[in-house]
C-alpha cells in the first residue's frame, strides 16, 4: 500500500513557474512508476508525466513539452513537477500516481495503469 500527498499548488500569473510535489508514505516509492495527471472542471483527467523507477526515461503529454520537467528522488521518497512558462490553460487540479513495483509496460498515459492516487493540489494560472 502506497499513500501519496500533493503539494505547491496555488496561483500564478501567466508565464510564471510552479513546483509541485508529491511525498509517499513508504519505501516501496522506490520501485513504482509515478506520473502526473490534471483535470480541468467539466473535464475528463488527462496524463502530464512520467517517470521511471530509476529515473532514466520520462514521458510527457505534448502540451507540456520542453516546459514541464517531472523528477524524482527516491532517497526522500519524492517526486516533483517543475512547470515554467505557465499558461492559463494550464490550470486543473494536479495528481500524482504511482504504478505497482517495477511497472515495465509500453505505455504510461493511461491512468489504468496506477494503483495508488494522491488527493490533488490545485494550480490555477492568471492570465
Amino acid at each position: 500500500q502506497v499513500q501519496l500527498v500533493e503539494s505547491g499548488g496555488g496561483l500564478v500569473q501567466a508565464g510564471g513557474s510552479l513546483r509541485l510535489s508529491c511525498a509517499a508514505s513508504r519505501r516501496t516509492f522506490n520501485t513504482n512508476v509515478m506520473g502526473w495527471f490534471r483535470q480541468a472542471p467539466g473535464k475528463e483527467r488527462e496524463f502530464v508525466a512520467a517517470i521511471t523507477w530509476d529515473s532514466s526515461s520520462t514521458y510527457y503529454e505534448d502540451s507540456v513539452k520542453g516546459r514541464f520537467t517531472i523528477s524524482r528522488d527516491n532517497a526522500k521518497a519524492t517526486v516533483y513537477l517543475q512547470m515554467n512558462s505557465l499558461k492559463p490553460e494550464d490550470t486543473a487540479v494536479y495528481y500524482c500516481a504511482a504504478t505497482g513495483p517495477y511497472y515495465s509496460g509500453s505505455y504510461y498515459n493511461t491512468e489504468r495503469i496506477y494503483m495508488y492516487w494522491g488527493q490533488g493540489t490545485q494550480v490555477a494560472v492568471s492570465s
